[in-house]
């Protein structure tokens, strides 16, 4: 085996802005508003305009891995120790469809009581948030790319769900044969291909690189326990349409469960850039290595009640955590603008305030 190249150090000059970001931002926030005008004309209630449908509520603990070699021994994972996290599992779509449209899903864990310098906008809080979805790659290089596909998206939200269940059927077997090959196609599993498979099993990857202390990463997280790992790849049933959420409590009922956060360092701009999102960084270049464990314990693993406090009241943003995390990327900067524009929004229909937690809710 080669040896690994050193990692790539951080410095502003990685990323490198365009001028038409902002312009694109806002475009993207007028599609993310209307996502959410129609859900709250359809069903009399506004919902998150991506992710608005909850799996699970888990409240757990990240745990530092004693012993980290320097390079991984960064930000909030430089010293051994213990984090209380709030984590939701959800899937992608901005309005809440029945899991027989199998799209992908996504894990946001935030992070209470970390020290450090903050980002911009998020001076005076104590969180730090990680957001991750299945599969390695975005589903578009950049923002103005994903303005084009999320016109589509906010055009068929609220609509024709027969037919999206329909599509779906079609596409998870192309999809399956695809993943018999050892490849993943992120069109397919957008649309509607993605496999019923159990989320606690998954795999989830933030796609996106951030600033990691000195360096560059990307971040993802894949099942430790034996409990979780005996669910990957365990297809569900479609034949309920909250069968994914009822999955997940019936599982956590009876016991918890861990996975593994890991850490991959850019140790090649030029392989593994920062600007494009589509491009999957090398394994050969720079594996995954383990920095942290996030369990959960046995627990009520979504309830109307745990709905109310979070899916409501609180926000997942990239932007929310310190300086040594500083999300990177043309995706990361327009989300930095998209984010709250669409939470306000969502707000102020609701009539609930968002507010970002100190501490662990009690769920």
């Amino acid at each position: 085996m080669t040896s690994l190249k050193d990692p790539v150090p951080y410095s502003p000059d990685v990323e490198d802005l365009q001028p038409d970001e902002r312009a694109t931002a806002e475009k993207i926030a007028e599609q993310m508003i209307s996502i959410i005008d129609r859900t709250d004309e359809v069903d009399g209630h506004a919902v998150r305009s991506v992710h608005a449908k909850s799996h699970a509520i888990l409240k757990g603990r990240l745990t530092v891995h004693d012993g980290l070699p320097p390079e991984l021994a960064q930000g909030i994972f430089a010293t051994p120790r213990s984090y209380d996290v709030l984590i939701r599992i959800s899937t992608i779509p901005g309005d809440v469809l029945r899991d027989s449209v199998s799209v992908p899903r996504g894990i946001a864990i935030k992070v209470f009581d970390v020290p450090g310098d903050r980002l911009p906008g998020a001076e005076g809080q104590t969180t730090q948030d990680f957001l991750m979805a299945g599969g390695p790659v975005f589903s578009a290089p950049d923002a103005e790319t994903f303005l084009s596909n999320l016109k589509l998206l906010a055009a068929t939200t609220e609509r024709a769900e027969g037919a999206k269940a329909a599509l779906s059927a079609v596409l998870r077997p192309v999809e399956r044969a695809i993943e018999a090959l050892g490849l993943k196609s992120p069109t397919l599993t957008t649309f509607g291909g993605y496999l019923p498979t159990n989320p606690l099993g998954e795999e989830y990857f933030s796609q996106v690189p951030s600033r990691y202390g000195d360096h560059i990463a990307k971040l993802s997280i894949v099942p430790e326990s034996d409990s979780f790992k005996a669910l990957s790849g365990q297809e569900v049933k479609l034949d309920d349409p909250n069968i994914l959420r009822e999955t997940v409590i019936d599982n956590l009922a009876a016991e918890g469960g861990s996975w593994t956060l890991r850490v991959q360092l850019c140790r090649d701009l030029e392989k593994m850039p920062v600007e494009d999102a589509s491009v999957e960084w090398s394994e050969e270049l720079s594996p995954h290595q383990p920095v942290a464990t996030i369990s959960v314990p046995a627990q009520e693993a979504w309830s109307p009640e745990r709905a109310a406090k979070v899916d409501e009241r609180i926000a997942f943003r990239p932007w929310h955590g310190v300086e040594a995390h500083r999300p990177l990327g043309n995706i990361m900067r327009v989300r930095r603008h998209v984010y709250p524009v669409a939470a306000g929004h969502r707000s102020k229909l609701t009539g609930c305030p968002l507010h970002e937690p100190s501490t662990l809710p009690d769920l």
